[in-house]
């Protein structure tokens, strides 16, 4: 077993490592290229996932999981900011928003192969819906910006559109189908790579935020999974899947909101940064759990 973690991971870090280790060289700005990312190839991995996948029970247990795989974090975290006193809008939204684009799809790719790709999607879908609506409510309070921010998000363009055809059932000509699938496979690699480029940030002045927030992740994570497992009824390879997307690290989004809405950036940056560096230890860890445990 420790052969096969080693194999699923070692791909993934391959290319997080040459991320970091170009964007310690180079000084390369990944804004750019990050834009593109989530306004072209993001969207067409979403589409061309979305477009044929079969819409039917199973997918509507994975979204039921994929919420409470968000929101039980939330009320755990919002809990436990009340009782060390600390802000709930620095504090929550890392704890809800995982990494569910650059290292959840990635992930569950090379870990259960392509049938578990569109499965992927859905949740990042789902993560992403409810952290320009929910998220944005929680850091700014209930106005208009997020369904604004929903709104113009080319991945929920490429979202509804795709499920639109789904359930139509039009059939895509096969030739721009490809298309959109070759353009879509180009969001993997540059998530991770995206992901490295990203370390060069971590400081010794955050480790120790760092190493709180991962440990009050995994542990909110964990309480969320089993209200999943006991009250969501999903097959084996789902609940594989949800070992890990319940306990992902925070995802880069965070910062950027808390940048945007004048919070406390360092600390978010911390739980975000050390978040996604422990993961090199948190996930084999996981990984082994998910193929050896659940059944």
């Amino acid at each position: 077993m420790l052969i096969r973690v080693i194999e699923i991971l070692f791909p993934m870090f391959f290319v997080v490592i040459v991320g970091y280790l170009c964007a310690k060289k180079t000084s390369i700005d990944m804004k750019p290229i990050n834009r593109l990312n989530i306004d072209y190839f993001a969207p067409a991995l979403v589409f061309s996932c979305l477009v044929d996948m079969p819409i039917g029970n199973k997918q509507i247990a994975l979204i039921n999981a994929g919420i409470l795989a968000v929101i039980v974090p939330g009320i755990v975290i919002w809990l436990f900011t009340l009782f060390r006193q600390l802000d709930h809008k620095v504090w929550v939204p890392p704890h809800m928003f995982r990494n569910s684009g650059n290292l959840a799809i990635p992930l569950f790719v090379y870990t259960f192969g392509e049938i578990a790709k569109s499965d992927a999607v859905l949740l990042m879908v789902v993560s992403t819906c409810l952290q320009v609506t929910i998220g944005l409510i929680i850091i700014s309070g209930l106005n208009k910006q997020g369904l604004k921010t929903l709104i113009r998000m080319p991945m929920i363009h490429a979202t509804i559109l795709s499920l639109a055809i789904n359930y139509s059932g039009i059939h895509i000509w096969t030739p721009l189908l490809k298309a959109t699938t070759l353009l879509g496979e180009s969001s993997i690699p540059l998530m991770l790579f995206s992901l490295g480029s990203q370390l060069i940030y971590l400081n010794r002045s955050g480790i120790k935020i760092g190493i709180l927030s991962t440990f009050t992740s995994l542990l909110s994570g964990a309480m969320a999974y089993i209200m999943i497992i006991h009250t969501i009824n999903l097959p084996v390879l789902e609940k594989q899947m949800m070992v890990l997307f319940t306990m992902l690290p925070p995802a880069v989004m965070n910062h950027l909101f808390a940048e945007r809405y004048k919070l406390d950036g360092p600390t978010v940056a911390s739980m975000v940064l050390y978040g996604n560096f422990l993961s090199i230890i948190t996930m084999p860890i996981l990984l082994w759990y998910a193929l050896s445990v659940v059944k």
